[in-house]
């Protein structure tokens, strides 16, 4: 099997969101967890609100049981909207949490490449949110 494919299979078991269902999601409460990494972060800006959070360190600051978990992952019953940059690896990511029990994790169709275009709110690169 090939990533394409494997792609294929594991979308087919959740509903992706695109970047106005991500950003109604976010104001409803959902989590929305920037994965890409700082050279892409400090290229192209942040997703205000969101939590970055490395894609080595997700799932430890996700679970709701974990000790180094993140204090707004407080129940396997969040919504999680998980952003990469082009909506590929973010895909492989929610495999990851569903599996811990978050059922509710999703990912952004396009990234944070498609938020952008959508012209959803992005800081500029090089600006730090607290």
């Amino acid at each position: 099997m090939g990533i394409d494919e494997l792609l294929e299979r594991v979308r087919a078991g959740y509903d992706r969101v695109d970047p106005s269902q991500a950003a109604a999601a976010a104001a409803e409460g959902a989590l929305l967890v920037d994965i890409r990494y700082a050279a892409l972060r400090e290229k192209d800006g942040l997703i205000p609100g969101a939590f970055v959070v490395e894609r080595n360190e997700l799932e430890w600051r996700l679970d709701p049981r974990g000790s180094h978990r993140l204090p707004e992952a407080v129940s396997h019953d969040q919504r999680v909207v998980v952003v990469c940059n082009e909506g590929y690896a973010s895909s492989l990511a929610v495999v990851s949490l569903r599996q811990l029990g978050l059922y509710r994790a999703t990912d952004l169709i396009g990234g944070f490449q498609a938020w952008r275009a959508a012209g959803l709110p992005v800081t500029a690169p090089g600006t730090t949110t607290a």
